[in-house]
């Protein structure tokens, strides 16, 4: 499983190609046996960002969807949120991404964009929310004293 870790930025150009970052690119590549693996790109439903699945990550939703009652107001709503705007792309041999047009709007992207690991996945800021959310992150963080639940001995 991919671990992306980090805060880097990359110019988006007119036609809305970006550049993966190379540290996310070697994880992608370790996901597949050469190539950077396919990604899922869909909008974030708690922050104007992008999130960025491992296309083998984004499958694993599946399982637990599937454990919801089919038909259900809660499943069909989960089940719409997560693949209506949903994107498959493959990055290019530079390690390029397109990114649709509804997804850079969503997420207000202009030139300059942040990519942000968040473990498992990673996330495509305006660079000025990327801050914003870091510091805010952090500070929650240290005010409520969140940790991570200890191991089993």
């Amino acid at each position: 499983m991919s671990q992306f870790y980090g805060t880097h930025q990359n110019r988006l150009d007119a036609k809305g190609r970006v550049s993966v970052p190379a540290p996310f690119r070697a994880e992608l590549r370790a996901e597949s046996d050469s190539r950077p693996a396919a990604l899922i790109l869909r909008r974030s439903h708690t922050h104007a960002c992008i999130e960025a699945w491992p296309a083998a990550e984004f499958e694993k939703l599946a399982t637990p969807l599937d454990r919801l009652d089919i038909f259900s107001e809660a499943q069909d709503d989960l089940q719409t949120a997560l693949y209506a705007d949903a994107h498959r792309v493959e990055p290019d041999k530079d390690g390029r991404i397109s990114l649709p047009e509804s997804l850079v709007q969503h997420a207000g992207l202009t030139e300059i964009v942040s990519f942000v690991g968040a473990g498992r996945i990673f996330r495509i800021w305006e660079p000025a929310a990327a801050a914003l959310r870091l510091a805010a992150a952090l500070e929650r963080t240290r005010t409520r004293g969140l940790t991570l639940p200890g191991t089993p001995a």
